[in-house]
């Protein structure tokens, strides 16, 4: 499978990485995009925290569809073709295929290098399914392959990443989603819910720094993408809930005062001055389930686990 991407074979960015980026740094309050985590060692570190005792959302959503994924295959139907948006490592959606038993599997990520590594081996898996990649980041909307069959279609969309959205562009993508599905598609969603500020504050402050290195690792990709001359060491990892916004946030705080530069551009960043680099909102079941029904799903079936930390939706479309 050849995926085309901006930036296949090359580590400089694209014109558009380019802009983005910088217009992140310049703002008052510097950000870099949550999506510029995934070169290929941020791919490896994420799956690292994922493995974690203290980060619950992948292990609690795996119970959830050990438990529940025979009726979901039941209610979907054989022979869809399953969408898996952000696959990663494309393991979560490959433990459903035996319950949903799906003609074709899409697997779409932003990484395109790691994703053709993990499918080649899928294919090998599973060599009577139909398997393939495409590379988007859905910053400029949901985009799929043109020749996908347009009935049976199944979204996949795990891990609670629709909470890296905020309230209002997560609403936007769901609706985004609704457009790429007939009446009676499906999406299958995981959503991490409001709990006990300690265990969110403790799931992204791991005491063996792997989320520190992950968050950290941010600045060496954007140095290869534009040129900069972040110095990883002056940065340190901060992450917290932030009760009133229901979110946990992500920055990296400078431990010195320290001048940034690239080609044509720099910042001065004080001691202290943080660059925001993730927001991950966390939700009510009923909040989310009514999201979904504004969004052109009318029929809604939520799972929790036994504590309600984690839900996954599975959402028909009307």
């Amino acid at each position: 499978m050849t995926f085309k991407h901006p930036n296949d074979g090359d580590d400089q960015g694209s014109f558009g990485d380019h802009q983005a980026i910088i217009q992140g740094l310049l703002m008052e309050s510097a950000t870099i995009a949550p999506k510029y985590f995934y070169d290929d060692l941020g791919c490896r570190l994420f799956e690292v925290i994922t493995t974690l005792p203290a980060y619950y959302p992948t292990r609690i959503e795996s119970e959830i569809f050990r438990a529940s994924a025979t009726t979901i295959g039941a209610q979907i139907g054989e022979g869809a073709t399953l969408i898996d948006l952000g696959a990663g490592n494309c393991e979560k959606a490959a433990g459903l295929f035996d319950a949903l038993k799906p003609k074709r599997y899409v697997a779409v990520d932003i990484a395109s290098d790691f994703l053709d590594g993990v499918l080649k081996g899928l294919r090998e898996r599973y060599p009577n399914l139909v398997i393939e990649g495409h590379t988007s980041d859905f910053s400029g909307g949901l985009s799929l392959p043109s020749d996908l069959p347009q009935h049976h279609r199944l979204m996949f969309y795990p891990g609670s990443s629709i909470g890296n959205f905020t309230p209002d562009d997560a609403m936007t993508f769901l609706k985004d989603i609704r457009k790429e599905l007939h009446l009676g598609g499906h999406l299958l969603i995981g959503v991490d819910l409001i709990k006990d500020d300690r265990l969110l504050d403790m799931a992204y402050n791991d005491p063996l720094g792997i989320t520190a290195a992950f968050n950290r690792n941010i600045l060496n990709h954007i140095n290869r993408l534009i040129g900069s001359d972040f110095d990883i060491a002056d940065f340190k990892h901060v992450a917290f809930y932030h009760r009133e916004e229901k979110r946990i946030e992500m920055h990296l705080e400078a431990q010195r005062d320290r001048l940034i530069q690239w080609p044509k551009g720099e910042r001065h960043f004080r001691k202290k001055e943080r660059i925001q680099t993730e927001y991950s909102y966390k939700y009510h079941p009923d909040t989310f389930e009514c999201m979904l029904k504004a969004a052109g799903f009318p029929i809604v079936k939520t799972y929790l686990d036994d504590r309600g930390w984690f839900s996954v939706f599975h959402a028909e479309a009307g």
